[in-house]
């Protein structure tokens, strides 16, 4: 199927983007990277009288972290691709969580074209960037006619695929807080092929002050209507790195009654339940084991596709690890 009849437009200014938002913005929608929009388009599950294309538009193309070291940002223009910020090395420097949750985003043609804003902007529960810019602490700057605003992600996101954005709205920038010395980043999801939506997924930051665990916070995908945090620090706080295994279970039972997913043709909520616990498990000791010499996270210890990945798994392997 094709795209019912609409109307294009290709805007150079922010101006002249929020002129048209204000004009169009209520039967229009903003086409950014457009791996999300457009097959929506195709199937006719929304038909906008008009489309805004922000390609062209100058001024929110730049990506740079700015700041003193332990107090810098990551900034991402509205129209920055998953790419650009994925081999970033000082976007890994500051914040790896956000490189190791965009590895597992689809596949690299759609993180060649697809921009991290619009993926926020997206509010889809199955994606990976929501759920980092909440369990970073981040937040979006939107424009419209009527004035700026800044919104953490607990006042963006109210429902699957819902924002309190307003119709007249441009999301100009995502802003992602560098995380501090002694955090341990790791990302990790399982879905039934490679670059597919997960099944259910975690994001995890682990503080650790020596040897000794000092906080825990997850985010997860794929099992919450919008991206809930769960603060485990208070659980966790005091346990020696070495006796991750035992900590390891007191996690996975806190994720699977925290977590409330829905179930569909692909997994049943117990499954994914079930899943988000196995997953929170494996990442928490990987991390533990990490010896976090990147300052911030152990980037190659603690990434999504290291030893202990389900998405890496055998087929064989990932029946034994249903079990």
């Amino acid at each position: 199927m094709k795209p019912s009849p609409l109307r294009i437009h290709r805007p150079t200014t922010v101006d002249e983007t929020l002129d048209l938002l204000a004009a169009r913005g209520a039967t229009g929608k903003i086409l950014a990277g457009g791996q999300s929009l457009v097959p929506v388009l195709n199937m006719r599950l929304a038909a906008p009288s008009d489309l805004i294309d922000i390609t062209s538009v100058a001024g929110i193309d730049d990506l740079e972290v700015s700041g003193a070291d332990g107090s810098e940002e990551i900034c991402v223009g509205a129209s920055v691709t998953h790419r650009r910020v994925e081999r970033s090395a000082d976007v890994t420097r500051a914040n790896p969580l956000l490189g190791e949750a965009l590895r597992f985003v689809a596949h690299p043609a759609v993180r060649n074209r697809g921009t991290t804003v619009g993926s926020i902007a997206h509010a889809d529960p199955n994606g990976e960037m929501p759920m980092v810019l909440a369990l970073t602490g981040g937040r979006i700057e939107a424009r419209s006619r009527r004035g700026e605003r800044t919104l953490g992600a607990e006042e963006l996101n109210i429902g699957p695929l819902e924002t309190s954005l307003e119709s007249d709205e441009l999301i100009t920038r995502a802003i992602f807080p560098a995380l501090p010395a002694g955090s341990r980043t790791g990302f990790d999801e399982l879905a039934r092929r490679s670059g597919d939506y997960a099944l259910a997924g975690v994001g995890m930051i682990l503080d650790v002050d020596g040897e000794t665990v000092t906080g825990l916070r997850c985010g997860f995908v794929s099992v919450t209507d919008v991206p809930d945090i769960l603060d485990l620090g208070e659980a966790v706080s005091g346990a020696e790195l070495g006796d991750a295994s035992t900590v390891a279970a007191t996690v996975a039972e806190a994720v699977r009654d925290f977590i409330d997913p829905g179930g569909d043709i692909h997994a049943s909520a117990d499954y994914r339940r079930h899943l988000a616990g196995v997953i929170a498990s494996r990442l928490f000791r990987r991390l533990c084991r990490s010896d976090g010499s990147s300052g911030r996270g152990d980037a190659r210890g603690a990434s999504g596709r290291g030893e202990d990945s389900l998405v890496g798994a055998t087929g064989d392997d990932i029946e034994r690890r249903r079990a």
